[in-house]
C-alpha cells in the first residue's frame, strides 16, 4: 500500500519544513518539497504537524499492583494511538520493578 502525506510541517532533527512523505508498505519511501506519484491514499496535511515519533518519559502503567487504575495492554494501545513510539514507566508499582526477573515478567506482559 502508498499513502502520500502532502504539505505537512515535518519536525525532525531540529528543524521544520514544510514536505511531502510517500510511504510504501509501511516504510517511508520518499521525502520531498512535491511528490506526484500514484497512491492507494492521499492525506492533506495542510496546516498539520508531523513528527517521527514522541517518547513519553513518565508513565503510569501501575503493574503490577495497581492494575484498577491502568495496566500495560490499555496504556500502552492508548500510547501508539497517540503517536508515543517509546516510554519510560515510572516506578510506581507494588512491588516496584527493581530486578530482572520482575522486569522480564513486565516485558512478557508488554
Amino acid at each position: 500500500m502508498r499513502i502520500l502525506i502532502k504539505n505537512a510541517q515535518i519536525v525532525n532533527e531540529g528543524q521544520v519544513y514544510k514536505s511531502d512523505v510517500l510511504i510504501e508498505n509501511k516504510y517511508i519511501k520518499k521525502i520531498n518539497k512535491s511528490i506526484n506519484e500514484i497512491a492507494d491514499r492521499t492525506i492533506n496535511a495542510e496546516g498539520l504537524h508531523l513528527l517521527p515519533g514522541i517518547i513519553d518519559d513518565q508513565v503510569h502503567f501501575r503493574e503490577p499492583g495497581l492494575t484498577h487504575k491502568a495496566d500495560i495492554y490499555t496504556e500502552s494501545k492508548a500510547a501508539v494511538a497517540g503517536g508515543i513510539t517509546s516510554f519510560m514507566e515510572m516506578p510506581n508499582t507494588k512491588p516496584q520493578t527493581l530486578t530482572q526477573e520482575l522486569l522480564k515478567k513486565k516485558f512478557e506482559i508488554g
